[in-house]
């Protein structure tokens, strides 16, 4: 009886014949639990297979377990606006993956969008240069090829010494950081990009020195010539690990080079970087 109850509950064909169970045929709550299991990008793209898996897509549980785990304190105490957490958890992810700028604008703070990691970047104007007021040395050009509207340029200096500082409540993790650098003053002309190399000079005499500390103990240093005029670059400072995603993680970093027997100079200082280690190495190997 009961094989001929199930048997008149399956929809039938014109001609009589059970029809194949089709992919719109998942319950929203199943296709839920499966697009849980994925990456974001992945989830976004199984929302255009068919309506099931498109309602299923905008599920609060699914995109909660995206964001990271301090994601109500970059809300309320980094971007200072609780707004934004009466938001579907779908739309709040999207809305951190941008760009979010804080302290003045002079930093900015967003989600890897694969992974949902924690990144921030820390402008010039937020960092602290040896003779930055000082405009026989340096100057702040404008500039479109940076997240800040300038960059701080080095025409020329005996002492060149750049340090920063951050405090961050950092989710667990390992995570690196970088400076993003340029030889050389790049600009526009008839349309065309174009690098002022006139002031680049000493930096293949001695390497630099890269240095970044945290509140937990760790250390790193690291040394090396600054080359590829032209082009930004990304210079590797260090790792550092978080364990304690309760507690603030004190970051010190710098990038000397002190050796006053010989002038250095046409160098562009963009940002520091922040990225979790596993992002950082994408972008490196894309860069």
């Amino acid at each position: 009886m009961g094989a001929n109850i199930s048997g008149a509950m399956v929809d039938r064909d014109e001609g009589g014949s059970p029809l194949k169970p089709r992919l719109g045929d998942i319950p929203e709550s199943c296709a839920a639990l499966v697009l849980a299991l994925l990456d974001p990008p992945e989830i976004c793209k199984l929302a255009r297979v068919n309506r099931s898996f498109h309602g299923a897509s905008s599920a609060d549980f699914i995109w909660e377990s995206k964001l990271p785990s301090n994601y109500i304190f970059i809300v309320e105490k980094v971007l200072r606006d609780t707004t934004l957490l009466n938001l579907q958890k779908k739309q709040l992810y999207a809305g951190l993956c941008r760009p979010n700028p804080f302290d003045a604008g002079r930093k900015e703070i967003w989600l890897d969008n694969n992974t949902g990691g924690v990144c921030l970047s820390i402008s010039s104007k937020a960092l602290t240069i040896t003779g930055i007021d000082d405009r026989r040395y340096w100057t702040h050009i404008s500039t479109e090829e940076s997240r800040y509207p300038t960059v701080a340029y080095l025409q020329q200096i005996w002492w060149f010494q750049v340090d920063g500082e951050v405090e961050f409540g950092f989710p667990v993790g390992t995570y690196s950081l970088f400076f993003r650098l340029q030889l050389g003053k790049s600009s526009k002309r008839l349309g065309r990009r174009v690098c002022n190399s006139k002031h680049i000079h000493g930096w293949e005499i001695k390497p630099v020195r890269f240095q970044l500390t945290t509140s937990e103990g760790q250390s790193v240093e690291s040394r090396c010539h600054l080359d590829n005029p032209g082009n930004w670059v990304l210079y590797r400072v260090g790792d550092f690990v978080v364990q304690n995603p309760n507690a603030f993680t004190n970051i010190k970093f710098s990038l000397t080079q002190i050796d006053c027997t010989h002038t250095k100079g046409g160098l562009c200082v963009d940002a520091a970087l922040i990225y979790p280690t596993t992002v950082a190495k994408e972008i490196r190997s894309c860069s």
